[in-house]
């Protein structure tokens, strides 16, 4: 498909990415259960929030009616939800006239190889499949035609990347998403706490970004919520990631269960409630602790502690190194909101959904994500929770 200036024929590059994307919807599923071991019931999830966003892609052209495309976008796709991440930087690329450059984690060969076919009528569309990452990376800093980069990854990453900040216009850093978490109020409802807090705990394993890792419950619905969240984690099936009833499969990113064992071994004198590692499987894990470390985690694990004291908790959320994500049920005591927004990227209040929507801001603060962009003959640095589409337009 070439390229088009008209914004309705954008539109309809959107609709048949859709389109093909539908078409191969069993296939894509099944690549993340072969890939990582994501259960097909999550994979075939993920596949249907991502082309209804596609065909929804109306909602933002009023975003991007007036900016400039800024030419080449390049980013890789990390293991997590590629098909996902297609749909939202794809789409936006296509809606906003950039040519998008990607490749691939080296976990998903599959999911690349078939979403490499399923974008080869679009011109804007540059897969680029089995090439190591660092060298994708590095070609990408030489190549003068790629405008804007997204990365993800450990601190390192992004600090590497920083120092090339001259040989693009923007640069997106998705750092680790440390540990989100949900605090609990006094006047929260217990139920929709406990529900909400256990879904995004162990959906796919634990294994996206925007999981929530630790609970901050207050002392007088500690009992109430622990009990909920512990019914729910006991009732979720564990095993074969090809059975439609399977609710998190094998861990087969041998990092992240180093990174759960690291977590375990951090976590002094906490109490499993439930759940342990069984190689290559991770029963959901529900810990009780006095003191919460600060870590990095990835998969099925999730924290629980009481408190008595609101402001202290607070105070406690706030204090991490990494600011991507905070839930919170009840009502927070006054000035706590927008300590919240000063601290986090993303912040969702009462929520109640089981997969994050697709077009609600991405992106964290502090230690989790920034932004570099140049104006001009100045750079400017930001965090923060942001949108695709909107960031692939010049002003």
């Amino acid at each position: 498909m070439k390229a088009d200036n008209d914004p309705r024929a954008r539109l309809d590059a959107a609709r048949e990415l859709a389109e093909r994307m539908e078409a191969r919807r069993e296939d894509l599923a099944e690549a993340g259960a072969a890939d990582a071991g994501f259960p097909v019931k999550v994979t075939l999830l993920e596949a249907g929030i991502s082309i209804q966003h596609l065909r929804s892609m109306e909602e933002e052209a009023d975003w991007v009616a007036h900016g400039r495309p800024y030419g080449t976008v390049a980013a890789i796709f990390p293991y997590d939800a590629p098909v996902v991440m297609m749909s939202k930087l794809g789409g936006s690329a296509l809606l906003t006239g950039n040519r998008l450059r990607f490749s691939f984690s080296s976990w998903t060969p599959r999911s690349a190889r078939l979403i490499a076919d399923i974008s080869k009528p679009f011109s804007a569309f540059e897969p680029v499949v089995g090439r190591d990452n660092r060298e994708f990376g590095h070609h990408c800093v030489r190549d003068p035609a790629v405008r804007v980069l997204f990365m993800s990854g450990a601190s390192a990453v992004g600090a590497a990347y920083r120092g090339f900040r001259e040989h693009f216009d923007k640069l997106f850093f998705a750092g680790p998403g440390g540990m989100p978490a949900a605090l609990v109020f006094p006047d929260a409802d217990p139920e929709a706490a406990a529900r909400f807090i256990a879904r995004r705990a162990f959906i796919n394993g634990g294994q996206y970004c925007t999981t929530i890792k630790k609970a901050l419950i207050h002392a007088g619905l500690y009992e109430a919520v622990q009990e909920k969240i512990l019914g729910y984690a006991g009732a979720l099936k564990v095993g074969d990631p090809l059975d439609m009833e399977t609710d998190i499969g094998p861990i087969r990113v041998e990092r992240t269960i180093k990174i759960v064992e690291h977590a375990l071994g951090q976590c002094s004198g906490a109490r499993v409630l439930a759940g342990g590692i069984d190689k290559p499987y991770i029963r959901p894990l529900v810990l009780e602790l006095e003191r919460i470390p600060d870590l990095e985690l990835f998969g099925p694990f999730l924290a629980l502690k009481p408190f008595d004291d609101v402001e202290e908790a607070v105070r406690e959320v706030v204090g991490t190194r990494y600011g991507f994500l905070l839930a919170y049920f009840g009502t927070p005591p006054q000035g706590a909101e927008e300590l919240f927004t000063e601290n986090f990227g993303m912040v969702h209040g009462n929520p109640d959904f089981e997969f994050t929507p697709l077009r609600l801001p991405f992106g964290g603060r502090k230690e989790s994500g920034w932004i570099l962009e140049r104006r001009g003959a100045e750079w400017v640095e930001r965090d923060g929770a942001f949108l695709y589409s909107r960031e692939l337009v010049r002003p």
